[in-house]
């Protein structure tokens, strides 16, 4: 693989940062060159930001917010979830959870029922109204991921879902592996 140097091509211009850049421009493979990791991190959490920031300006024409969408879309997946359930899924702090799930339920989107076996819990469940709002939002979905896809085939879709699944992979095995360094060094340090 020939990796072309020009303006047109920015993963070329990262390798003309490289101490030891090669003028013919062959790439590393990729688990050997970190500034292309570097690059990979950054853009992965800059599209992350932008496709909330697009996403949040879509649901607020429909009187919604992202936040909101996301709540209905993970009950519309696994109702019954508890709160705390919800909370791990969007990986947000409970607290936050909690007012917007209070928004949800006054405008009569969402339903908490007591958890059958734990008194301080609740399941969250859909109401017609909700499920009514989700249908409607349906369009809008496949709006926003026909614009953001735009110039992708099915089978390049497919591919960076595979390859997106496979970094979430990756992300929560390294987070498992650093919360059991954290935990075996706060044990040695705490006795």
């Amino acid at each position: 693989m020939q990796l072309q140097c020009s303006p047109a091509n920015p993963a070329a211009t990262l390798y003309h940062k490289l101490a030891y850049y090669k003028p013919n421009c062959e790439p590393w493979p990729v688990s050997r060159n970190p500034v292309i990791r570097r690059e990979i991190l950054f853009q992965l959490t800059d599209v992350a930001r932008a496709m909330r920031t697009f996403i949040d300006q879509c649901a607020r024409g429909h009187g919604m917010t992202r936040a909101q969408w996301a709540v209905l879309i993970r009950l519309e997946r696994q109702e019954g979830m508890t709160q705390a359930e919800m909370a791990d899924a969007l990986e947000i702090q409970p607290i936050s959870l909690v007012r917007l799930i209070d928004r949800l339920c006054d405008q009569k989107l969402v339903e908490r029922h007591p958890h059958e076996s734990d008194r301080r819990a609740n399941r969250l469940y859909l109401t017609a109204k909700g499920r009514t709002t989700l249908e409607r939002l349906v369009p809008l979905g496949r709006e926003i991921s026909g614009n953001v896809l735009a110039s992708f085939s099915e089978t390049e879709a497919t591919e960076l879902l595979q390859q997106l699944l496979r970094i979430k992979v990756n992300v929560r095995k390294a987070a498992a592996r650093e919360g059991a360094r954290r935990a075996a060094n706060g044990a040695r340090h705490a006795g």
